[in-house]
């Protein structure tokens, strides 16, 4: 991780732009250098990741069982309340949907919402580029914690009944809040007496997750790998390794979001080759969900110029009920309905 001295002297467009020539702008490219100029013939020194497009059809042990086009182009993040509808951060405005698709609701939101997370109770907290917002369940706004004094750039949230887990990309660390909006601990800052190496992030992909085993998950893209770490911080294991490989993590900087099944297992989402996988909890590769072939806009898309707000285009998954996965295509502003095949094994 780069040091605090360090980070200050880098400029939010530096942040934001120097991971532009990772795997999406590889995936292109590797089409278009498939054959030299103006010759027809195949080059044999080409890079190509055709082949990675395509998935094993003996590995998807999920099907698609809809899909819900939404109503907000600018949909970034998912999440679930606890009546299993589906809150979406979509630009200035916080919406709901059913699983069926149906539109519940949408809350005008004075800036753009980077992420969202539900409260077991119903309380809706929402973080924007620099700060975190509480709503109650009915979209009436309660609080609003202070403005962080770093570079922040929040970029997931995780709750549990008595703290709040903050995704600081900028800052590049995890904050733990208590219910009342203070910082009570850093997590995930380089400290070589912890064995923490610190997150790698060049592009503001942070994210984290709770399950009730007690640990936190969270993504290091730049170091391709999930970090598994106790609410006070101390990095239990980590796992992953970067390769074209579908076992592992391609291009500069994957996984890029994380969703948590009920037995602890993780759902992972990548962009460049946009796929969604699922893992044991100390790391084996199980099965895929959706291959790069259920996105083949997204895969296009991601060696564009982005969306202007640092991100590009990406995945983003939540477990609702009975584990059914949801994917969100940020480029489509679809969410793809994922349920395990019956005939897969559990």
């Amino acid at each position: 991780m780069n040091s605090p001295a360090h980070s200050s002297r880098c400029s939010r467009r530096r942040f934001l732009l120097r991971g532009a020539a990772g795997t999406a702008a590889a995936v292109v490219a590797g089409r278009q250098r498939g054959r030299t100029a103006g010759s027809g013939d195949t080059n044999p020194y080409a890079y190509s990741v055709g082949v990675h497009e395509k998935t094993d059809p003996a590995l998807v042990k999920y099907v698609e069982r809809r899909r819900i086009d939404l109503p907000w182009k600018e949909a970034r993040r998912l999440a679930v309340t606890p009546q299993g509808n589906l809150l979406v951060a979509a630009g200035q405005r916080l919406g709901e949907v059913t699983p069926d698709g149906s539109a519940v609701r949408e809350v005008p939101m004075a800036a753009p919402l980077r992420c969202v997370a539900v409260a077991a109770d119903g309380t809706i907290y929402a973080g924007f580029r620099a700060h975190l917002e509480v709503f109650e369940a009915d979209g009436k706004r309660r609080a609003t914690w202070e403005k962080s004094p770093e570079r922040s750039w929040f970029t997931g949230i995780a709750v549990t009944d008595d703290a709040v887990f903050a995704a600081d990309a900028g800052a590049r660390v995890i904050l733990r809040h208590d219910l009342a909006g203070q910082v009570t601990a850093r997590i995930g800052e380089r400290d070589k007496d912890r064995d923490i190496p610190g997150f790698v992030l060049p592009s503001p992909y942070l994210d984290v997750e709770w399950h009730p085993d007690g640990l936190l998950r969270v993504n290091n893209p730049g170091r391709h790998r999930v970090e598994f770490y106790t609410p006070d911080g101390a990095l239990e294991f980590a796992w992953g390794r970067p390769t074209m490989a579908i076992e592992g993590f391609s291009g500069c900087c994957n996984p890029v979001n994380l969703a948590v099944l009920s037995d602890g297992r993780l759902v992972t989402c990548e962009k460049g080759l946009p796929r969604v996988k699922v893992y044991s909890a100390h790391g084996d590769f199980e099965c895929v969900v959706a291959g790069t072939e259920m996105f083949p806009e997204n895969a296009q898309a991601g060696a564009g110029d982005g969306f202007g707000d640092g991100t590009r285009a990406s995945l983003d998954a939540v477990v609702g009920p009975e584990d059914r996965i949801y994917i969100l295509d940020t480029v489509t502003a679809q969410i793809h309905v994922m349920e395990r095949k019956p005939t897969a094994n559990s």
